[in-house]
C-alpha cells in the first residue's frame, strides 16, 4: 500500500510504515497524519504481530509538522492519542528527529536509534504549540523533558539511550536492521500475551492530561461526523422526526 508520501507493507508478520518525503525532509502535512492512521489502522486490524516505523531519509529522520500545510488534526495519526493499538509498535531513528515527530516516534513502545541521532522540540523557540509534547513527561525524567521542551536544545542519541528513551543504541545505517531484528523476536513470542502486557503496562503508566482531551475531541468527533448527525440536521431543516440507525 502506497500514498503520496508514506508507504505501507508487510512481511513475515512485521509491518514496515516509512515516512518518504525527502525533498522536505519529511515534514509532516495533514494528509500525511491521516495517512499515518489508514497505516496503523490497517496494521491493528490486520494478522502482522509488530509494527515499524522509519524513514527513507537518514540525515533527518523528520523535520516536524509542514508550517505550510499546517496538520490541525495531527493527533489523530499519533499511537496512544488519536487511537490505541495494543500491537507493539518500534521507531527506527536516525538523524535529527524534530517537533512532531518526535511525539510521534517518543509515543511508539520501543525505539531503535543510531548513534548520531537526536531529538529536537523546538517550539519555545519558534513561539507555536499545541501541548502535546507534555506527554513525555510520562515517557522520560521529568527534568530531562522539561529541559528539552524549554530549551528546544537537541537531546543526543547517547543521552536518550542512557535514561531508557531508547532500547538499542546502533552504529550509522544500522537502526533498521536492528529494528527488524527486535521485531522479529517478539513476532514470534505469543501475539496474546504480547498485547495483553502492552496494554497492562500502559494502563499501569495511565494517561497524561493531553491523551484525555484528544481522546474526548476524538469521540465527539465520531458523533459530529456520523451520518446521525447529518441526518438529524436534514430532517430538522425539512421539519421531520430524524431516524437514527447508530452509524
Amino acid at each position: 500500500m502506497q500514498f503520496d508520501n508514506i508507504d505501507y507493507d508487510e512481511a513475515d508478520g512485521i509491518a514496515e510504515i516509512t515516512l518518504r518525503r525527502p525533498e522536505k525532509k519529511n515534514a509532516l502535512t495533514a494528509a500525511m497524519f491521516r495517512d499515518l492512521r489508514t497505516c496503523f489502522d490497517t496494521f491493528a486490524a490486520g494478522d502482522a504481530r509488530v509494527a515499524i516505523l522509519k524513514s527513507v531519509s537518514t540525515d533527518v529522520f523528520c523535520a516536524g509538522a509542514d508550517l505550510n500545510d499546517p496538520p490541525e488534526h495531527f493527533w489523530q495519526g499519533v499511537p496512544e492519542l488519536g487511537f490505541r493499538c495494543d500491537k507493539p509498535i518500534i521507531a527506527a531513528l536516525s538523524g535529527k528527529v524534530i517537533g512532531a515527530g518526535v511525539v510521534l516516534t517518543q509515543m511508539c513502545d520501543l525505539v531503535v536509534m543510531t548513534e548520531e541521532a537526536s531529538l529536537i522540540y523546538p517550539e519555545a523557540k519558534v513561539g507555536v504549540a499545541k501541548g502535546a509534547v507534555s506527554i513525555l513527561a510520562r515517557r522520560m525524567p521529568l527534568r530531562l523533558a522539561l529541559e528539552m521542551m524549554m530549551t528546544g536544545e537537541p537531546l543526543t542519541a547517547e543521552r536518550a539511550y542512557a535514561v531508557g528513551l531508547a532500547n538499542r543504541l546502533v552504529p550509522a545505517g544500522q537502526h533498521v536492521v536492528e529494528a527488524r531484528k527486535l521485531a522479529a523476536g517478539i513476532a514470534a513470542n505469543a501475539p496474546l500475551v504480547v498485547t495483553m502486557l502492552k496494554r497492562m503496562a500502559l494502563d499501569a503508566v495511565g494517561d497524561a492530561p493531553m491523551q484525555t482531551q484528544y481522546e474526548l475531541m476524538s469521540r465527539v468527533d465520531t458523533v459530529l461526523n456520523s451520518q446521525d448527525a447529518a441526518d438529524a440536521l436534514a430532517a430538522f431543516k425539512a421539519k421531520r422526526k430524524p431516524v437514527f440507525n447508530g452509524r
